[in-house]
């Protein structure tokens, strides 16, 4: 019997539990939908909760150094406490929330790469808490996202990867502790002039934030500086703006008014 305790005391013979989704593509903003499945164990047990988490990489950087951790950043409790009988299945219906600047991690049904997302279900137990469940999730852009990208590529620019950085970017309204960094080979046309393009999206409800940043290329008497640009799509007009030329001429404005030329 002692030896029984101790192993439920372990965690050993405890139960188990694991998320299905209905769909794991969402959109900043939206919903994923699914169940939760608890099954008792070999004995009886007090659930204490369980709850959902949305988590990926974030890149830190300390000092000289960087390194990865995970970040969860949404957190919903999907039950309170109850009692699991042994052998008992207990199924929990949810609808966890996405948030608005949550991370694109697909662009037209191509993974980003550099980017994971994951919803990962906790179940605490006697105050010991099982992380036992982490299911993949696919965040695709916002229609006015994709006006942007859509134009990046017309202008001939080419993916590379991307990654999240934690802190904030100063001036803009951000409310998770990190921001993604979605990196761009350059057009053949600045190719003389840039090194790299930098795209970040602050997404809210009612309008999208877009920061970009380009990395100049020095000259023989110029050092290679970086250049930041940001405005406001409103999504209600996003379709009657070309975005192609408007972003054509802020590159252009914006190499020449360090002397680079095409």
């Amino acid at each position: 019997m002692v030896f029984k305790r101790l192993m439920q005391a372990m965690g050993v013979g405890g139960p188990s539990v694991e998320t299905v989704l209905s769909n794991p593509n969402c959109r900043p903003g939206g919903y994923l939908e699914g169940r939760v499945h608890v099954a008792g164990g070999d004995h009886a047990v007090d659930v204490e909760y369980v709850a959902l988490g949305l988590v990926t990489r974030v890149e830190v950087e300390s000092g000289d150094s960087e390194y990865q951790t995970t970040q969860e950043f949404q957190r919903q409790r999907v039950t309170g406490p109850f009692r699991l009988e042994a052998g008992q299945r207990h199924d929990i219906p949810f609808r966890f929330e996405v948030p608005w600047e949550t991370p694109i991690t697909d662009i037209y049904g191509q993974h980003l790469h550099g980017m994971t997302m994951g919803l990962r279900t906790e179940l605490e137990v006697a105050r010991a808490v099982d992380k036992g469940d982490l299911d993949a999730v696919a965040v695709h852009p916002l229609p006015a996202q994709e006006r942007i990208l859509e134009a990046l590529l017309r202008l001939g620019f080419r993916f590379t990867r991307a990654d999240l950085e934690r802190g904030h970017i100063y001036g803009v309204q951000q409310t998770l502790p990190f921001y993604q960094e979605i990196e761009f080979y350059p057009a053949p046309q600045y190719a003389r002039a840039i090194n790299q393009l930098e795209l970040t999206f602050i997404a809210t409800p009612q309008r999208l934030q877009v920061v970009l940043e380009i990395d100049k290329r020095g000259g023989v008497f110029t050092e290679g500086r970086d250049a930041f640009g940001r405005f406001t799509v409103d999504y209600a007009t996003v379709d009657q703006t070309d975005w192609a030329t408007q972003l054509d001429g802020w590159l252009r404005q914006s190499i020449q008014k360090r002397g680079l030329f095409f």
